[in-house]
């Protein structure tokens, strides 16, 4: 594809997006009462935005050019941002982390529909009368047959006699085997091109790479030469242009304020009978004057602000008067609006939704009817550089006029006042300024315990201890699974569905990648600290936190409390350590910090065997260091548990702020993982092989459990004895006998466990359409009762 192609791929995004924006303004500003409607707008407008997400990836993939890849990315991360809200409005609404949108999937036609029509009664039984006597006719037919050629043979050899009659019988026999044959054959290979066609069968030389993908990975790396090129050519045309506009046109900047500023000296000295005040430095010196004014408009701005001064002191009279009233209104107002907004729900506003418009605006004045003829290699536009740095110049000249005029405007008032009035301001000034420094002075901050040594040293020391460990590299895409198509169905009988693998791989993209990926998103977006996966043991929760430093380039530091034990002793040896992971954590961001098995670390009874571990050694430590975590701290806490029930529940959910449950694979992931699972490791999937029969039979083992077979399966000897003795699913059978599957038990008790959670008792309490606020009363009168029963 060509690079005018995702031009126009893109001048096409951002015409979805600024329709969508128009929606979104509209929708924001009527209240709505149904929630089914509600989730339904939400939804909508998640799932066109995450189109739009995937157009702008893809086009900022591709596109060569410095200036419009700056917009893009701009864009990209408010898109990303607004997603993430919008997840966000969806689980305050429906008190879930898993939503399903195959009813608005369907409307949109983004996925085929699943729901057959039911065929009238009397139009099926025509349908079957037609099948039924055109098999009676075709039955008819080749019986007709038979007696005919019977017939032909006997006349024949009445005619020819018995030799003649003997080798064309012969020869009819020798058509009819090969015939047979060859169609056959033919039958077989319309059969294994409908097999690819339907997905059932992996097209012929799957495992091989193509010539287009060898050249699409050529281009791509070429294109990413062109893009680092244009970049590098960019930022040295930033320097090189602004230093050119300081020789050419410097002076003339420079001369325009200064007599920009002594008209203004004049007309106010005219207009007021004394010279004004000139701002601070602080304050943006004579910029807060003339931003984008013209000095008649800052004459009208002087004379306007005088009248407004008389307005004001007759307002305040008035004003005092009416507080009284409004104090009162205010009160019974405020009773009903709360009723209201309990009956009446309204989007929250959003911090990206400005951003999107801004960056679409710039698209418009800037790059949708751009004539770009002249600019076929997509490198920078220099004219657009010149445009910003005039700007930048500007105010950089602007700094050191202010420092002349300011002694300028001290000598014409010398010259001119007479009046005394010059060093009692200056006086008021000097105390005001005090004032503030008092205001602005910080609150102590954290004691750095390593003040003296350097970041590499420290990075180095956590290497060495094994709390800094490598991610392995493992894409998000490799946790292989599918969709589930029935939840917005089971849900409607209300039964909670389990969630899917790839419900599960969505909300670590949601949470971990698209946080950790971009600093402006983790910054406004609603700010996830810590994550809990928890799932029985195999269904890749640690292959999920490796995707997430592999996809991010995140560090990853080790603090399960196997990993932990003997190292940093004692309390102060405790602060020292997680003192060291979060400064380096901080420095080097990305990070994740992993704790395994962190059950151990919230243990509602530590076992007699681990009591030497000291597992609970991070309980109190781990809500402080959450505190200390700021939005500009890309830093993610993710726990992975496989018993969450030996866990205290209160503290443990306070340390982590969103948990996922990680289910075993369904039939639909488990037919999907068998198939990619034999073909990574070398085996040749043949009509032999029955997919789906192990799919079936393995209902309740995890993804670990058939890594383990189908590694123990396919050694390097059966691998090559594949072409004359074909894969069969029995030899996989063998192999899972002596594994223990998950029990639909232990599924059981993970859901009870979360059942307990907040995000758990919240949803439970919408389904049987409970109230929060009356919740919350019986919890306070709960409380005044036992404090009762104390007193007495």
């Amino acid at each position: 594809m060509s690079n005018a192609m995702y031009n126009k791929m893109w001048h096409q995004t951002q015409e979805a997006l600024s329709s969508l924006l128009d929606k979104e303004s509209q929708k924001m500003m009527e209240p709505q009462r149904n929630q089914v409607f509600i989730f339904q707008m939400l939804a909508t407008f998640y799932i066109k935005y995450v189109q739009i997400f995937r157009n702008l990836e893809n086009v900022y993939d591709q596109i060569v050019h410095p200036q419009k890849r700056i917009l893009i990315r701009k864009i990209l991360d408010a898109v990303m941002g607004r997603i993430l809200e919008l997840k966000n409005e969806m689980v305050e609404l429906e008190l879930t982390e898993f939503h399903y949108f195959d009813d608005i999937l369907q409307d949109l036609k983004l996925a085929p529909k699943y729901q057959v029509k039911p065929i009238p009664l009397e139009e099926a039984v025509k349908l079957i009368q037609i099948a039924e006597r055109a098999r009676q006719g075709r039955l008819r037919a080749m019986f007709m047959k038979q007696i005919y050629l019977q017939e032909y043979r006997a006349k024949q050899a009445r005619l020819l006699g018995d030799k003649v009659a003997d080798v064309s019988a012969a020869a009819l026999r020798i058509q009819k085997v090969w015939r047979g044959f060859h169609q056959c054959k033919r039958t077989e290979r319309e059969r294994e091109k409908e097999m690819i066609f339907l997905g059932m069968n992996p097209p012929p030389l799957f495992n091989e790479v193509s010539a287009a993908v060898i050249q699409a990975d050529r281009l791509s790396h070429l294109r990413n030469k062109v893009q680092i090129k244009h970049e590098e050519e960019y930022r040295d045309a930033l320097v090189t242009i602004k230093d050119d506009l300081k020789l050419t046109e410097g002076p003339d900047i420079k001369e325009n304020l200064q007599d920009q500023i002594r008209h203004w000296f004049i007309e106010c000295r005219n207009l007021t009978g004394t010279f004004p005040d000139y701002p601070n430095e602080e304050e943006g010196g004579s910029a807060i004057i003339f931003s984008n004014k013209t000095p008649q408009q800052v004459i009208d701005d002087i004379i306007a602000s005088q009248d407004e001064e008389e307005k004001t002191k007759k307002k305040k009279k008035e004003k005092k008067e009416k507080k009284v009233k409004k104090e009162k209104e205010a009160k019974e107002t405020k009773e009903k609006n709360k009723q209201e907004e309990d009956e009446m729900w309204k989007m929250s506003p959003s911090v990206f939704l400005h951003t999107m418009e801004e960056g679409n605006s710039v698209y418009k004045d800037l790059w949708k009817n751009k004539d770009e003829s002249w600019n076929f290699p997509q490198d920078y536009d220099p004219e657009l550089i010149k445009e910003d740095k005039r700007k930048e110049l500007e105010s950089e000249i602007r700094v050191q006029v202010d420092e002349l005029m300011r002694q300028e405007l001290k000598n014409l008032k010398l010259a001119v006042s007479r009046e005394k009035e010059l060093p009692a301001r200056q006086g008021k000034k000097k105390g005001g300024k005090k004032k503030n420094k008092k205001k602005g002075r910080k609150g102590k901050k954290d004691k750095d315990l390593t003040v003296d040594r350097t970041i590499e040293s420290l990075y180095k020391e956590l290497v060495e201890e094994g709390l800094l460990i490598q991610a392995l590299k493992v894409n998000l895409s490799d946790y292989i699974g599918e969709y589930s198509y029935l939840g917005t169905s089971l849900r409607q009988v209300s039964i909670e569905p389990m969630p899917s693998l790839l419900d599960v791989r969505q909300l670590i993209t949601l949470y971990g990648i698209l946080p950790l990926g971009s600093a402006a998103v983790h910054e406004k977006a609603p700010l996830v600290k810590s994550l809990l996966l928890a799932g029985p043991s195999g269904v890749g929760k640690k292959m999920l936190v490796h995707a997430i430093c592999t996809e991010t380039g995140a560090n990853l530091f080790n603090l399960s409390a196997a990993n932990i034990t003997g190292k940093y002793p004692g309390k102060s040896g405790l602060q020292m350590m997680l003192h060291v992971v979060f400064k380096v954590a901080r420095m080097l961001q990305p990070s994740v910090v992993w704790i395994g098995d962190t059950e151990k670390t919230f243990y509602k009874k530590v076992p007699h065997a681990e009591r030497k571990m000291e597992p609970k050694r991070l309980k109190k430590q781990l809500p402080k260091m959450l505190k200390l975590l700021k939005p500009d701290d890309r830093i993610l806490i993710v726990g992975t548990t496989k018993r969450p029930f030996d866990a205290e529940l209160q503290p443990f959910c306070k340390a982590y702020q969103k948990i996922i449950l990680v289910p075993r694979p369904d039939y639909a992931s488990r037919y999907v993982l068998w198939k990619e699972i034999i073909q990574r490791h070398g085996g040749v999937i043949t009509d032999t092989l029955s997919v789906s029969c192990l799919a079936k039979i393995t209902d309740g083992f995890t993804q670990g459990h058939i890594v383990q077979v189908v590694k123990e399966v396919l050694t390097e000897r059966r691998l090559r004895q594949q072409s004359h003795k074909p894969l069969t699913a029995l030899e996989f059978v063998a192999s899972l006998t002596s594994m223990n599957p998950v029990y639909q038990e232990e599924e059981d008790s993970f859901k009870d466990w979360y059942a307990k959670t907040p995000m758990g008792k919240k949803r439970a309490l919408a389904l049987t359409g409970g109230n929060k606020e009356n919740e919350k009363d019986k919890g306070k009168k709960e409380k005044k009762g036992e404090k009762e029963k104390k007193k007495k």
